[in-house]
């Protein structure tokens, strides 16, 4: 059993990090194990340290963990009297300069650094970090399989894995208390092995602080989260995915990056160095790539082996996330054939699921791609694998963030597609028709067809229903996710995949 510290002993770690600014507690109060740790009022149980943390805190949620039991809070400021009642006079109080760096601290200390007994991954890039983590985790399962160990985890935007627990994700990476939770769930579980991606908003909002990777795998860069609420500009959205590199025993990268002489010199810190890409000068490349008999075919060489591999994923893009996959587990010690028969029938829930009705000709792809780069990738590439074919897309913007994205989509999109349909996609607390309106707008200066249907299964529907024989349609941004994001609640809503499957079916009756 993990060893329960006192509130004292959260106090000198914060204080040896520089992090305190002053504290209020009695002796009882200095001397109490902390038996939980958490930001969320529901969670509070006797002897709780509470966190009072994010934009939407409301001093109402301190006054219900003191009254389930926190013995104490940390937070950038005092709550008094006047805002919790007589409940402040009964829980000691830790201000800090930084909460989110204070949080990262605590979570290390409450969770015993779990990431020390895992074999840690971390995936960040643009484009491709669901691929790519995924990509891996089915090459170390059959590994694993093969040894008859325990399969690994995984935490990820769109399912998270820890040997305790498994849900769908709603978050790229988690906060750091239950990312914290989700290692030391791993590591009781006698999990050896873990793959997560990391966002750019992870690294700049310390969700990662304190963690050494013993791979941190950088794909690609491009524009993508520029907003009031995400990265100011791309600079800042570049610095905070190069501080990857700053936590990482061995640096895996992609030699194809834009960016990548800066890439490079960023990386010059890490301990190890491993290049991957279309370019013999990485350590691990790849050539001969094609698309040929339903399969993406692409030769792999490395100091140690050359070998053909096949996939079943459509996208010749997907083989940079492959070729990353394969670097990490070559370094692993995984054999080349293991990792060619677990890449060859490899699925990425929600990523380039494919669906045909052959009566119609009608094709439909499912796909998470929600930025410029992966529309570029995802476009070109439909446009290359089925070639003479008409285009449609149907995708929406969320409200909030990446603003950029308003003007980045439909300008892509609307250069290939003959048709394009907007509807809903985590519209949050914008309003839905101003977004939809915004990118209609811009999809109309491209010179593309463009209809709102606002109701996303209803327009997956009417999509399918209008579609002409020869038609491919790209059906973007949700994948297999359940909820739409509306005011600042998660709604339970159909996923793509469910609705592709029942109007595709209902035409081809």
């Amino acid at each position: 059993m993990r060893e329960q510290h006192t509130i004292q002993t959260y106090i000198d770690g914060l204080k040896n990090r520089l992090l305190l600014l002053d504290c209020r507690l009695t002796q009882e109060q200095l001397r109490c194990p902390v038996a939980q740790i958490t930001y969320d009022s529901k969670e509070v149980i006797a002897g709780t340290l509470f966190i009072c943390k994010g934009a939407h805190f409301k001093p109402e949620y301190l006054r219900e963990a003191i009254g389930r039991g926190a013995v104490c809070y940390i937070s950038e400021k005092r709550y008094g009297p006047e805002e919790l009642g007589l409940a402040a006079e009964d829980c000691g109080v830790i201000l800090v300069k930084d909460i989110r760096l204070a949080m990262a601290e605590a979570a290390n200390l409450f969770y015993a650094a779990p990431w020390r007994e895992l074999t840690l991954v971390g995936i960040t890039g643009t484009k491709g970090k669901s691929t790519t983590t995924y990509f891996l985790r089915q090459i170390l399962d059959l590994w694993l399989e093969k040894q008859q160990n325990p399969r690994s985890a995984v935490v990820s935007g769109i399912e998270t894995y820890d040997g305790v627990e498994q849900f769908e994700s709603h978050l790229t990476t988690p906060e750091i208390l239950p990312l914290m939770k989700h290692f030391r769930n791993a590591a009781d579980s006698g999990i050896r092995y873990l793959t997560m991606e990391v966002s750019s908003q992870a690294l700049k909002y310390h969700r990662v602080r304190g963690i050494l990777f013993d791979y941190g795998v950088f794909l690609n860069i491009g524009e993508d989260h520029i907003s009031e609420n995400e990265h100011r500009d791309f600079d800042d959205y570049f610095e905070s995915k190069l501080q990857l590199f700053g936590q990482c025993e061995t640096a895996v990268i992609n030699l194809n990056s834009d960016h990548i002489e800066e890439i490079l010199v960023c990386a010059e810190g890490c301990p190890r160095i491993i290049t991957v890409g279309t370019t013999p000068k990485a350590d691990i490349f790849t050539d001969h790539i094609r698309r040929q008999e339903g399969f993406t075919r692409f030769t792999v060489k490395t100091p140690l082996w050359e070998k053909e591999f096949s996939m079943a994923i459509p996208g010749l893009f997907n083989v940079e996330n492959a070729l990353a996959a394969i670097a990490v587990a070559v370094d692993l010690g995984v054999d080349a054939d293991t990792m060619a028969e677990a890449l060859r029938d490899a699925r990425v829930s929600g990523r380039m699921e494919v669906f045909s009705d052959e009566r119609r000709d009608v094709t439909v792809v499912v796909d998470y791609a929600h930025n410029r780069l992966s529309f570029e990738r995802l476009y070109t590439s439909a446009v290359s694998e089925y070639s003479g074919k008409k285009i449609v897309g149907i995708f929406g913007c969320p409200g909030g963030k990446a603003q950029a994205r308003r003007f980045e989509l439909p300008e892509v999109a609307g250069k290939y597609a003959a048709k394009i349909y907007v509807t809903e996609e985590d519209p949050g607390e914008e309003d839905l028709a101003a977004i939809n309106a915004e990118v209609a707008a811009n999809v109309k200066k491209q010179g593309c067809a463009v209809e709102i249907i606002a109701d996303r299964g209803e327009c997956i529907r009417r999509a399918i229903q209008e579609a002409q024989p020869g038609t491919v349609i790209l059906l973007t941004g949700k994948g297999r996710e359940t909820r739409q994001k509306r005011g600042t609640r998660y709604v339970d809503t159909p996923s793509d995949v469910e609705l592709v499957e029942r109007y595709l079916m209902s035409n081809s009756l």
